[in-house]
């Protein structure tokens, strides 16, 4: 098939570039290399499935294809909270423009939703059918409404527009290509880990959330655009809950760091408690994360090493909110 990515050359967008490659579809990356990186998809750049569009979803685009994986967004709050109004554009603006297309060349999409939209949830673990318990007008509100929003267009277009949909909504990811200075809790902790300082801690650590590897959440992506009957929404995620107390020493140990866990004040509207009820994505899809925590972090430590000892940075703004 030929399928569209776009943020492809992001964090979670490369790895399913290369899954899709290798899976014998043409693939189009399109990005605007806000967050992704050329050097995420360089191993493909040469391949004759593969091409790369730079293209920002926020403008209408004209393409033919038979399937969309629409995750282009800022997903960390570093770099949504960097310009919020684009954040929402994004959300609102691309989405729409991507279903525009899905409608009008008959392809399937499937939207990469989030966890966040779940707000700090009132409901333990979270399942499909939580509505969500979210601050309208947080400093986090321009991802997780617009992600809310994005669901709408999502299943207003299938009812009144027949679009074939698909809408996964992802709890916390990591792996190799994760950016450095993205915020995140896993990059936060093995960076600093890494260049030997302490590992600092928001809140008092009990805070949980749940942590899944990024080649079971690509996996978890194919079967859910593969399937049939169900567009969502499906919880993709690791249902193992972890508190961030627990991964800081983790990180530590596994680095050999002489760090130590430092604690500061929890940032508004940060969830405190985060874990997936899977339920749903086992019965209709026939998975679950396979990989474990360690075992993950271990995969994952290389690439940093590599990242730090080139020199690389977070190249958008150092003046973040």
């Amino acid at each position: 098939m030929r399928v569209l990515v776009t943020g492809g050359a992001g964090f979670l967008g490369s790895h399913l570039c290369e899954r899709l490659v290798r899976d014998g579809h043409e693939v189009m990356c399109l990005d605007n290399f806000f967050t992704g990186r050329r050097a995420n998809v360089e191993a493909l750049l040469d391949h004759h499935h593969f091409e790369i569009i730079r293209h920002d979803v926020t403008e209408p685009i004209l393409l033919e294809v038979d399937r969309i994986f629409h995750l282009a967004c800022p997903a960390a709050p570093v770099h949504y909270q960097f310009d919020p109004v684009k954040t929402v554009k994004t959300n609102v603006m691309g989405t729409l423009n991507m279903l525009g297309l899905a409608k009008r060349v008959k392809a399937r999409l499937l939207q990469a939703s989030t966890s966040e939209v779940y707000g700090d949830p009132m409901v333990h673990p979270q399942r499909e059918d939580y509505w969500g318990h979210v601050n309208p007008i947080g400093v986090r509100s321009c991802y997780d409404e617009g992600k809310r929003v994005a669901e709408t267009l999502c299943f207003d277009y299938h009812r009144q527009h027949d679009v074939d949909i698909r809408v996964v909504r992802i709890f916390n990811t990591y792996g190799p290509r994760m950016l450095l200075d993205d915020g995140r809790v896993v990059s936060n902790f093995i960076v600093q880990a890494l260049t030997g300082g302490d590992v600092t801690v928001y809140g008092d650590g009990s805070q949980t959330r749940s942590f899944c590897f990024v080649d079971d959440l690509v996996d978890a992506f194919v079967r859910m655009m593969d399937s049939e009957g169900h567009p969502g929404p499906v919880n993709l995620g690791n249902p193992t809950e972890t508190t961030v107390g627990a991964l800081a020493e983790m990180v530590l140990e596994l680095v050999g760091s002489g760090g130590r866990v430092t604690y500061r004040p929890l940032p508004a509207d940060d969830p405190t408690r985060r874990c997936p009820d899977i339920s749903v994505a086992m019965e209709r899809l026939g998975w679950r994360p396979t990989t474990e925590l360690r075992a993950g972090l271990q995969r994952t430590l290389p690439y940093f090493r590599a990242a730090l000892a080139s020199g690389e940075r977070w190249r958008v703004s150092v003046g973040r909110p």
